[in-house]
């Protein structure tokens, strides 16, 4: 809770306002009155910590304020009251903003429905059914404003997730890169001129006229150090380009999880669909790039086009992996949430890692499309080419 004197204020306002109402158009004795205000107020107090304890507290107490209350006049509204009303339909959203599923507070407002028409069957003097309309209209969208706050505190949340995965990754390209600077210089400095030892030790018994034996004997070991040197630099070169194995706190997600990351973002709010079957068993690196494309691709679309549909589709070609997340224009402008900008750029750099390629912009219909194409080939050791000159 950011704002507890906020609260604080709107739990005081509900105690006053309800007392006001059933002591001026009602006919409830006063200890009544201020049992059933303490609960109803009690109950939005709840709605921040216990949801799910706060609307049924606030239901029953709907439920007893119908029962206990009689009007002064024909024209009260009755079962509900303007404050059971109002104060209920707050509860059921702050309740869902606080994380009550989409089902659980339609169920709600069912129970809700079903309890006013229960009172009036039991009490049909005391009310009349249109007198019904305001509770099932205002708890309706109580409803609808609890789920979409929910979504967008949930998306929220992914989209910083997201950020630290980001930049703990970005960290880690960094090093990575280093690493294959150094390879690189390794490999074109050093192996380069242990292959020319190698050369000309091999050669020289023969380019040479009347080399001794003890000499050719030399240049023979020569030539077999500088081939066990380079058989040492292609192990440090295939340390260096591999990434270093690091304790994790939990296996790395790869393409298995698509399905479940496509779900995970639909319940945030998204129209999201998982277009293609994917492909499985590939190198644990590919997975997890094509990964992370899809979980950014999908940051991307929730972040500046939140009720548009999205497709996602991971097929297997010849040779390679194609990774696309589109969506379509939204339907109404969306204010972008705010981003580091690193995303896209992050995403090229970890698919450039393995050798593949990203594509990004926009589409002729006003959407947006983010599309990685990754070899899946069978790896080959690079650095066991070319290293002998």
């Amino acid at each position: 809770m950011r704002r507890p004197w906020g609260a604080g204020l709107a739990v005081a306002a509900l105690l006053v306002l309800t007392v006001m109402d059933l002591a001026q158009h009602y006919d409830v004795p006063v200890a009544a009155v201020l049992a059933l205000a303490i609960a109803r107020a009690l109950s939005l107090s709840l709605s921040w910590l216990r949801p799910r304890a706060a609307v049924a507290v606030s239901l029953v107490t709907t439920a007893v304020m119908a029962a206990l209350t009689t009007p002064v006049s024909p024209s009260e509204p009755w079962p509900w009251g303007t404050t059971s009303a109002f104060g209920h339909s707050l509860v059921i959203a702050i309740a869902g903003a606080r994380g009550l599923g989409r089902r659980e507070l339609v169920g709600w407002w069912v129970a809700t429905q079903a309890l006013g028409v229960v009172a009036l069957g039991l009490a049909p003097d005391r009310g009349s059914w249109p007198g019904l309309i305001t509770m099932t209209v205002l708890s309706g969208v109580a409803v609808v404003v609890g789920d979409l706050l929910r979504s967008r505190a949930e998306t929220n949340r992914r989209l910083v997730e997201q950020e630290t995965i980001s930049k703990a990754e970005r960290a880690e390209r960094e090093r990575l890169q280093e690493r294959a600077r150094i390879a690189r210089e390794l490999h074109d400095v050093v192996a380069h001129h242990l292959s020319v030892v190698v050369v000309r030790a091999d050669s020289a018994p023969h380019r040479l006229p009347d080399v001794p034996d003890a000499v050719r004997e030399e240049f023979t070991g020569i030539a077999n150090e500088a081939r066990a040197s380079l058989t040492e630099m292609r192990r440090v070169l295939r340390l260096l380009r591999e990434p270093v194995e690091q304790p994790e706190t939990g296996p790395q997600p790869g393409l298995d999880q698509v399905a479940e990351l496509v779900e995970s973002t639909r319940r945030a709010g998204a129209d999201v669909r998982l277009v293609s079957d994917v492909p499985t068993g590939l190198d644990p690196a590919v997975e997890l790039t094509a990964y992370r494309v899809v979980q950014e691709g999908l940051s991307n679309a929730v972040r500046h086009a939140l009720h548009a549909p999205v497709e996602v589709a991971v097929r297997r070609t010849a040779g390679e992996l194609e990774v696309i997340v589109q969506n379509e224009k939204p339907p109404r402008p969306v204010v972008p949430a705010p981003g580091s900008g690193h995303g896209l750029t992050g995403m090229r750099e970890r698919v450039a890692l393995v050798d593949g390629t990203v594509s990004t912009g926009p589409t002729p219909e006003g959407g947006y499309l983010v599309r990685a194409f990754i070899p899946v080939a069978e790896e080959v050791e690079s650095a066991d080419h070319g290293l002998g000159g």
